[in-house]
């Protein structure tokens, strides 16, 4: 689900950012700040951009098919609804 790479990496562009008598540090600091944004992350429910991609294929073509099957119905109650004018000759009686 999350890539621990991504949490390596942005804790590396933030240590790397920081002035060099602070880099000093520069190990544990990236140490403690990639386990504290890999356990952010984990408590989040992210999806790699691949699963993201897929599900919004999948949602587009069961949109379509429910287009069609709206359609479908629509041909479907034409066909078994019957004529109102013959039909509310019935219903004066």
């Amino acid at each position: 689900m999350f890539d621990p790479k991504v949490a390596h990496d942005m804790a590396k562009q933030f240590v790397d950012s920081l002035p060099p008598g602070i880099k000093a540090l520069n190990k544990e600091m990236e140490q403690q700040l990639h386990q504290f944004l890999q356990a952010w992350f984990s408590k989040m429910s992210l999806v790699t951009r691949e699963e993201f991609d897929t599900q919004t294929q999948v949602l587009a073509k069961t949109r379509q098919k429910l287009e069609q099957l709206e359609l479908l119905l629509v041909e479907l109650e034409k066909k078994l609804t019957p004529d109102s004018s013959s039909n509310s000759s019935v219903e004066e009686v």
